[in-house]
């Protein structure tokens, strides 16, 4: 089972960038990459994703204002969020869907708040 370990997550003002890393315990070159997000009171909602193939796919709510992108020889995602809005505040998740099986992180909160 990969391990999945995210950071990069905190406080930040309205208007304001964090990057998110989410490091894996194995190769992802084979897997499908995914961040989530979850407010309190919320269902979860994918975020961005990257393929196998480098395939990449924004939720409406980020396009634009996000980058995902992955470090294969590091086995690292990464998740560039600039322009921040409160609405952005959340737990953030890593996902990853490989041949044998799906493994999730605990999170790291981002919060947006002046």
């Amino acid at each position: 089972q990969m391990q999945l370990v995210e950071s990069g997550g905190g406080l930040v003002q309205p208007g304001g960038s964090l990057r998110l890393s989410c490091a894996a315990s194995g190769n992802i070159f084979g897997a499908f990459m995914r961040w989530y997000r979850q407010a309190p009171g919320k269902e979860r909602e994918l975020v961005a994703g990257v393929s196998s193939g480098g395939t990449t796919v924004y939720a409406d709510s980020v396009k634009g204002r996000s980058t995902i992108t992955r470090d294969l020889a590091k086995n690292t995602v990464y998740l560039q969020l600039n322009d921040l809005r409160p609405e952005d505040t959340a737990m953030y998740l890593c996902n990853a869907i490989y041949p044998n099986g799906n493994s999730w992180g605990q999170g790291t909160q981002v919060t947006v708040s002046s």
